[in-house]
């Protein structure tokens, strides 16, 4: 599934949990989910060459596209959010509403979805500015084609990442007049984005209002408001976690002593999960529950809705000494930890402004009471409203905290021997389903039968649910056919779908979560006769998925200096693609987790490491006529060369994923004879691993298309 890697900078410690040496602390901290980082382009200029950034409805007008079903009574939802503006207890002249919910999470519960219901938009990317009198939203290349169809024409479109459009921040101080107040939901911002964001919005002297007690999306909703999720929470078997809690809260321990800290606060939910080897069902796609944990010296405290929480998981619990509160005591138990003066680790890229914000006012009533005066780092004399730089490890003195990365970030993404394990297992079962998905599929095209994007995805899952350990998808299935299949993060509904057919390219995006690991894969299919062009864009996006899977690097590496082996066929004819080329995976967790990527986003500097997972996706994608995508998993490992230069290990990538990809899009002329052996090699590799697994058709289908490339005609 193509998308950046959300975390970044790891914390270099972690490593040593899995017996591996560090690399040098050679990246700096970066911020998580800023808002200041979406920058837009509108689709046309002005006549005097100004970018102009049009509305959604222009924008449909423009391409000849009817408007969103999705935006019916968008006008009233935004009059009803403007009214509450001006209540005394508000008192704003603009409201920001990101996409994320408390704990920084790329997949949401419904009930937290706040940007998709004010706005009609349902990409899972994308911030909402609303003003007084205008209503803006940004988001990525993934989702341009998608939000102009879903925008109603009171919102203006801000296309992310391409040139000339002001950010969130630069667009208000241009927008509104100076000395105006900017309200946000201090859960829905992490602590960093916050500062950021008020650092940038005073250059016009506005000020940053965090809007406590109450979400004003959450107001106008009312009623209608989906509840919040309540399913039970399971025990992740040690033979799939392969490190028992016990020696990972050890780990943590050792973590906080090392830096002097007394405490720990954890908000990402995959970090919990993966801590306290437990697993979820609040979130679509992700095995997580809604939850935070506070890790101390010598005790640990799960904040989470005891509701949930099973006599097995309990007793789990208390065997690794970890004790239960309430999901919603959380602010009141960090301004406690601040009473009695601990060290607080804090990963403020990631733990909400609400959080580290009421541990800074619990800070600043300790020091009063003893007379002192906050200081920040360095002695300097600063009030406690002005925002700092942060980078790895920086100490506050005012706030009593160590600013770093958690260390269970890079812990969790090096695999270990039993994740592993589960990986492979996993990936072997879901090819065997795949595989009788793609057989039933030819036939059923080949023979004309009525099929759309929607009945194609659930008949995908019903491949999947016939498999040992299936739980759900691991993300919604990108079902895309001709011109849909341009659209990156394209998903369909039964209102707003096509059929899929024998004339143009069939793009499939789709993943599970298995009880022992979590799949992803992208493959790019044609049922009739695809033109040359399709042939060559094809061939040229497996050419950089080749160049990739081949890549030998040294350790240290970051994964933004792999970036440009996958797209260099594409750059020698002028094409290229608007997202990352790899993003991490978890075991049995997140389809999507950091701190790893590789992408042209040359901003993340973590080293690639043996035992991580990323993934291999290429693509290419043609406006309003075909996309292209191929998709594999990848394992890093340790390769043995004949030299080790500089005394340093060398690695390389190990594939996870075993599904053919269809020899009839591919040019042969264009290939290299190395190329053409890849596709050779990995075919018969596939059939090895994934034959035993089935029968009669789908095994017959398997072998027709795992015939070495100068079979195919025969």
């Amino acid at each position: 599934m193509a998308i950046e890697a959300a975390r970044l900078s790891p914390s270099l410690a972690a490593a040593a949990f899995l017996a591996r040496r560090p690399p040098p602390a050679l990246f700096p901290f970066s911020l998580r989910g800023r808002v200041a980082l979406l920058r837009a382009l509108a689709s046309s200029s002005g006549g005097d060459g100004r970018v102009v950034a049009l509305s959604s409805s222009e924008l449909r007008k423009r391409r000849g596209l009817s408007s969103s079903s999705g935006a019916a009574g968008g006008d009233e939802k935004l009059r009803s959010l403007r009214r509450l503006f001006g209540r005394p207890d508000v008192a704003i002249d603009a409201y920001i509403v990101p996409s994320q919910d408390a704990h920084q999470s790329e997949f949401i519960a419904e009930c937290f979805m706040r940007r998709a219901y004010l706005t009609g938009f349902t990409g899972s990317a994308g911030t909402a500015v609303v003003t007084k009198d205008k209503a803006a939203l940004w988001t990525d290349g993934r989702y341009f084609l998608q939000a102009e169809k879903e925008l109603s024409h009171e919102w203006t479109l801000m296309r992310s990442g391409n040139h000339g459009v002001p950010t969130t921040s630069e667009w208000l101080n241009d927008v509104l007049p100076s000395g105006c107040r900017v309200g946000i939901d201090p859960f829905l911002f992490s602590f960093d984005a916050a500062e950021e964001l008020k650092y940038s919005i005073s250059n016009k002297n506005h000020e940053l209002v965090l809007v406590g007690g109450m979400n004003l999306v959450d107001e106008i909703w009312g009623e209608a408001r989906p509840k919040t999720p309540e399913k039970p929470i399971r025990v992740h078997d040690i033979k799939y976690a392969g490190i028992d809690v016990p020696s990972k809260l050890s780990f943590i321990r050792s973590q906080l002593a090392e830096n002097g800290c007394d405490a720990l606060v954890i908000s990402m939910l995959d970090e919990v999960a993966w801590l306290l080897n437990m697993r979820g069902s609040d979130v679509p796609n992700s095995p997580v529950f809604y939850s935070y944990l506070i890790v101390e010296v010598s005790t640990a405290t799960l904040f989470v809705d005891s509701n949930k929480v099973s006599e097995d998981v309990l007793e789990h619990l208390e065997k690794a000494g970890v004790k239960l509160k309430p999901y919603e005591t959380i602010v009141s138990e960090v301004e406690r930890l601040a009473e009695k003066g601990a060290k607080v680790w804090l990963d403020s890229s990631s733990v909400n402004a609400a959080i580290v914000t009421a541990f800074k006012s619990s800070c600043d009533r300790q020091m009063k009471k003893k007379g002192k005066v906050g200081k920040k780092v360095g002695e300097k004399e600063a009030s406690s409203d002005e925002p700092t730089t942060r980078g790895p490890g920086v100490e506050d003195g005012a706030l009593n905290a160590v600013f770093n990365v958690s260390p269970v970030t890079l812990a969790k993404s090096v695999k270990n021997e039993a994740e592993i394990e589960g990986m492979k297992n996993s990936h072997l079962r879901d090819a065997a389903a795949l595989a009788e998905f793609w057989c039933w599929l030819e036939d059923e095209v080949c023979k004309n039968m009525p099929l759309t994007e929607v009945q194609v995805a659930e008949k995908l899952l019903e491949f999947r649910k016939r498999q040992d350990g299936f739980i759900e998808t691991s993300f919604d299935t990108i079902s895309g056919y001709g011109a849909n299949g341009a659209i990156i993060h394209y998903r369909p509904t039964p209102e707003n779908c096509t059929s899929v057919g024998r004339d143009n390219l069939f793009l499939l995006d789709s993943g599970a979560q298995y009880i022992d690991g979590t799949t992803d894969i992208t493959r790019t299919v044609h049922f009739g006769e695809p033109s040359l062009r399709q042939k060559e864009c094809f061939t040229r996006v497996l050419q950089g998925h080749i160049a990739l899977d081949q890549a030998v690097f040294p350790e240290r590496t970051p994964g933004f200096v792999l970036d440009v082996l996958a797209r260099s066929s594409l750059w020698k004819i002028g094409l290229d693609y608007r997202h990352g080329t790899g993003h991490g995976v978890g075991a049995a967790l997140n389809v999507h987790e950091g701190p790893q990527s590789i992408s042209y986003r040359y901003g993340n500097l973590t080293a690639l490491q043996k035992g991580m997972i990323v993934s291999n996706e290429p693509g290419y994608y043609e406006d309003n006529s075909f996309g292209i995508r191929i998709e594999n998993l990848l394992l890093i490992k340790e390769l043995n060369l004949a030299n080790s230069f500089g005394g340093i290990s060398y690695l390389g990538f190990e594939k996870l994923t075993f599904v053919p990809i269809q020899s009839k899009l591919i040019d042969t002329s264009i290939l290299s004879p190395s190329e053409i052996n890849w596709v050779n090699d990995y075919h018969e590799e596939v059939w090895e691993k994934v034959s035993p697994l089935l029968s009669g058709d789908s095994r017959d289908w398997l072998w027709k298309n795992t015939r070495p490339l100068l079979d195919v005609t025969q």
